[in-house]
């Protein structure tokens, strides 16, 4: 947590400066704190999550907070459980496709993720999901979402049905008061925190662009 104090009170200009204060912090996370948020990630997402609804998720890698076992949690009220496919054409990322999770039917995919074994959904799937989680290494009270880069996220949440929740999944420390922007970051609607469970952000609903300021 102290990193992630002193990159705050430091006031961080760039991601990159974001990025290397709270990777490193993750990784410093014991085995057992690691089990115990993610379960209470898991007990507040199911605590807002109706069955016969669509949500679309991921499979954490690494220190990313939470676990797989949320996905068998929420297919077990009957919510179908989307996951992102990441591909690039020409080392450029498009936007994700997505496929419908079953229980032990993930595969081994490119940058060291999971994903459902074929056929997939197109990217336009993510318009039938009432919330869809996002990895996030840091996510801010406006909404501005630090990621790890690639963009695939910033080419695909456009596409959700505008009604949606976008849910960041953060630390409790990863959810702080100011992130550096771009105009094509796409806001969160809410964080999703072990400590603080869903947290609403911004002023209200989801802005077209931001400000920068």
């Amino acid at each position: 947590m102290g990193d992630i104090v002193n990159a705050v009170d430091g006031h961080p200009t760039t991601k990159a400066a974001w990025r290397a204060a709270i990777v490193a912090a993750r990784r410093a996370v014991s085995r057992d704190q690691r089990a115990t948020e993610a379960q209470a990630l898991c007990d507040h997402l199911l605590a807002v999550s109706r069955p016969g609804t669509t949500v679309c998720a991921y499979v954490p890698v690494g220190s990313e907070p939470g676990s797989p076992d949320l996905l068998d949690a929420l297919v077990a009220v009957d919510i179908r459980v989307l996951l992102p496919v990441a591909r690039e054409v020409a080392a450029t990322p498009q936007p994700l496709a997505w496929g419908e999770y079953r229980s032990g039917g993930l595969v081994e995919a490119p940058f060291g993720l999971r994903e459902p074994d074929g056929p997939w959904l197109p990217p336009e799937a993510i318009a039938a999901a009432a919330i869809v989680v996002v990895p996030a290494l840091a996510v801010d009270r406006r909404g501005a979402r630090l990621g790890r880069g690639a963009g695939f996220y910033d080419r695909t949440l456009a596409l959700a049905d505008r009604a949606a929740w976008l849910v960041a999944v953060v630390r409790d420390d990863e959810l702080v008061d100011r992130l550096p922007i771009e105009e094509h970051d796409v806001p969160m609607t809410h964080a999703l925190t072990p400590g603080g469970g869903l947290v609403a952000l911004g002023p209200g609903g989801r802005p077209l662009r931001w400000a920068i300021d």
